[in-house]
């Protein structure tokens, strides 16, 4: 058991590394990209719902909290905001990518679509007029001021001879990342495509905490990432992983879970009520472990939306309850029909 643990441990790390990585390199874009939005919203609504879906794709939670932001300011219908939510994943997606990221892939497409779809049918549905009026013009923090260019020549050679400790600390993880991927250490098995995305999302990785300015460096990446997404990503995908083993190795989780398996979709789709990313990684380590069908992540992966609806929680308690409501009906509605129809 305890030669498990250690494998457990080794495999928590390694997707907890990977996911880093694929934040660092979200965050960077997303700040590098400021402003793009502006240009893309209009008022034509298809328009807006297939912005907010792609917000909505966008691991993690920025593009969500984008969406609620915009929302806020009657730039989205509360149609195009119901397809942002079900389109994300939150940082489940990272997990997902990092763990099997061909269903994770196909996950995106779907929950992509759907959305749209949630999103028309409830601007043609249902007119919230008593949650729009209450909106305020308050705006979300989304670092549109920050100032971050690629690479400074003089900047460059300043923080490489005098590095801060957390610059120091991030090249540090990367690179022993970078190094356990090339030489064979973690992802010892996977294709080779898997291994050059990973190599190279890593390598990207370094240029980014080797050039960003300071202010980016400690208010994103250190103050964002490493302090408040990682720890709980580590602690969740570790305590899942580990429950999961030693229910296995002291029960017959395979047959109860297929026996009840109705029972744990409805499970999924409620626990994605709950505004917050780790509670769900137990559906995502369910099925990269083959305890549960693609139908129920499907499900999980739809109702839930990581923390990005926690802006429009402190906004407005019907907004968010309506939004979880729809969310819910079609994670019911598009899981039992997967479910039924073998998926």
């Amino acid at each position: 058991m305890f030669i498990e643990g250690l494998g457990i441990l080794k495999h928590a790390v390694m997707i907890t590394g990977f996911v880093f990585v694929m934040m660092l390199v979200i965050e960077y874009i997303n700040v590098q990209t400021k402003g793009l939005w502006q240009n893309l919203v209009s008022e034509n609504k298809w328009k807006q719902y297939l912005f907010a879906a792609l917000l909505g794709a966008i691991p993690g939670c920025l593009g969500a909290f984008t969406a609620v932001a915009l929302f806020s300011h009657r730039l989205l219908s509360f149609g195009a905001l119901v397809t942002a939510m079900i389109a994300t994943s939150g940082d489940e997606a990272f997990v997902m990518f990092a763990m099997f990221p061909k269903d994770a892939a196909l996950i995106t497409a779907i929950i992509f679509a759907i959305g749209i779809i949630a999103g028309y049918l409830t601007d043609k549905f249902y007119k919230p007029t008593n949650i729009l009026s209450k909106f305020s013009n308050h705006q979300f923090p989304l670092h549109e001021d920050d100032d971050c260019k690629c690479f400074s020549k003089d900047k460059f050679f300043s923080q490489i001879i005098h590095p801060s400790l957390q610059r120091i600390l991030l090249v540090l993880l990367v690179g022993i990342l970078f190094v356990a991927i090339a030489s064979g250490f973690v992802a010892t098995n996977a294709k080779m495509w898997v291994k050059v995305s990973l190599l190279l999302t890593a390598g990207f990785s370094l240029f980014i905490v080797a050039t960003v300015p300071e202010h980016f460096l400690k208010k994103h990446l250190w103050e964002h990432i490493v302090k408040m997404h990682l720890p709980r990503i580590f602690y969740w995908t570790f305590g899942t992983l580990l429950l999961v083993g030693i229910l296995m190795h002291f029960i017959n989780v395979e047959d109860w879970l297929s026996d009840n398996m109705l029972i744990v979709l409805f499970v999924a789709v409620l626990v994605g009520i709950i505004p917050e990313s780790g509670p769900h990684l137990v559906f995502v380590t369910l099925f990269a472990t083959g305890g549960i069908p693609f139908s129920v992540l499907l499900a999980s992966s739809i109702a839930q939306d990581g923390h990005g609806m926690l802006p429009l929680l402190a906004e407005t308690k019907k907004g968010f309850i309506s939004v979880k409501i729809i969310n819910i009906i079609f994670a019911l509605i598009i899981g039992i029909l997967g479910y039924l129809s073998g998926f």
